[in-house]
């Protein structure tokens, strides 16, 4: 190889080579949150600093590889609905709503950003997935219990302990998915011994 020859591939490669760098760079993900209370808020101040720290732990950087728009609603429908628009507009890669009201009102606004939501009680009841099975769309999420498992409960409670003959049951009936279980548990009257 001369001399010139050896220059010029030296010189292409050097000026190359911050481009390829750069292009190996990983994008930068947006994930958008929406928060159903005030920013002063201890518990929510809690839930923040859980996903924070989770993203850490699964290599998630703040300003590095990931960029976070939180939005505090303060559980203010209107202030909900106008931080999903906010947000939307931002394309994040995805939105985090706390709770079936926010990702209820954030599905109004979009049907292509995946919206998660941490816990809601009844998501299909609420409309926001179309089943359990096969949720569809854009949202998914997780449910603290399904109550529909709670005949289980009882055929392994009496397969530990064959002697009970009668459980009892606390439940706050105020919340939507309990008064619908009540309301068929009336109908229904599981015996076990």
């Amino acid at each position: 190889m001369r001399r010139r020859e050896f220059i010029t591939l030296i010189s292409g490669t050097t000026a190359a080579w911050p481009l390829a760098a750069r292009a190996q760079q990983p994008p930068v993900r947006r994930i958008g949150v929406v928060v159903p209370a005030t920013a002063d808020d201890p518990d929510f101040q809690a839930w923040i600093g859980a996903f924070l720290q989770g993203l850490a732990l699964l290599g998630w950087t703040i300003g590095n590889n990931v960029k976070l728009e939180i939005r505090w609603a303060g559980g203010n429908a209107d202030d909900i609905r106008r931080h999903a628009t906010e947000l939307v507009a931002l394309t994040p890669d995805i939105i985090l709503a706390h709770g079936a009201s926010t990702a209820s009102r954030i599905l109004q606004a979009t049907h292509t950003v995946l919206i998660v939501f941490p816990v809601v009680f009844d998501p299909v009841g609420a409309g926001l997935v179309d089943s359990l099975a096969r949720p569809g769309g854009n949202v998914t999420g997780f449910m603290p219990s399904e109550y529909s498992i709670g005949g289980k409960w009882l055929e392994l409670l009496k397969q530990i302990s064959p002697k009970v003959t009668r459980v009892a049951v606390f439940r706050d009936t105020t919340t939507p998915p309990a008064l619908r279980c009540s309301a068929s548990s009336k109908r229904r009257h599981h015996r076990l011994g």
